[in-house]
């Protein structure tokens, strides 16, 4: 396996970043998807993976959001938007959704993020700021609870510093725990031999070494790593 390299189009807009990621997801997977971005993947799942959503307001079974007729204001996912139900959905207590995520229950969560680290390091609550308010809700659950951590997110900041870095700056969520990295520029895995480039989005390899601090490894095509200067 090599890397792709996509350079004749720009990075990936929102919706085109949910979909890449609801691509990885195996099918038969029980996912949690973050508040924010993560949930557009929800609309991206294809009607016969058999992934099983859950929100941690308490519910199993949710289906793509909700538009127009659809909408139940009863019935909502944990960022509180309008959501739709699949046949066989069920309600439990928040108790009950916790235990869930703290008991491993879940395959892969899907979540944002201000930082990642190059060991897979999560922040995602706050930013630290003395006026920034603070967000946690169950992402630290679900960051040492699920068996994958994904993490979507653009990869620099609106001034064009990187939010993938040697060591996060802003308060932790979860110590090495995140494995997948998918940004509109590229997707990254992350694990104990460091930070590997999967596939870039309107850019090169090495750009993205030249911009980032983290030192990166693509797959050549007999599956090797080779580590690029940073």
């Amino acid at each position: 396996m090599s890397i792709v390299e996509h350079l004749d189009r720009g990075p990936l807009a929102r919706d085109e970043l949910a979909a890449r990621v609801a691509r990885d997801i195996p099918p038969g997977s029980f996912v949690n998807l973050g508040i924010g971005q993560p949930t557009m993947v929800a609309d991206h799942l294809p009607a016969d993976s058999g992934v099983v959503l859950h929100t941690e307001n308490g519910m199993l079974g949710m289906g793509p959001a909700a538009h127009g007729d659809e909408i139940d204001p009863d019935l909502i996912n944990a960022g509180k938007f309008p959501v739709t139900e699949l046949p066989g959905a069920s309600y439990f207590h928040h108790a009950d959704s916790f235990a869930m995520m703290r008991g491993g229950h879940l395959d892969v969560c899907v979540l944002g993020a201000f930082q990642v680290s190059g060991r897979g390091d999560l922040a995602n609550w706050h930013t630290g700021a003395p006026d920034a308010i603070p967000a946690v809700g169950g992402a630290m659950d679900l960051a040492t609870g699920a068996k994958q951590v994904f993490v979507m997110m653009t990869l620099f900041a609106k001034d064009g510093t990187p939010k993938l870095v040697p060591e996060c700056t802003y308060p932790l969520t979860g110590l090495a725990c995140v494995s997948r990295l998918y940004t509109d520029r590229a997707v990254f895995r992350i694990g104990p031999e460091g930070v590997t480039v999967a596939e870039t989005y309107g850019t090169s390899v090495a750009e993205l070494a030249s911009r980032l601090e983290v030192p990166l490894r693509t797959l050549d095509a007999t599956d090797r790593t080779d580590q690029l200067a940073p």
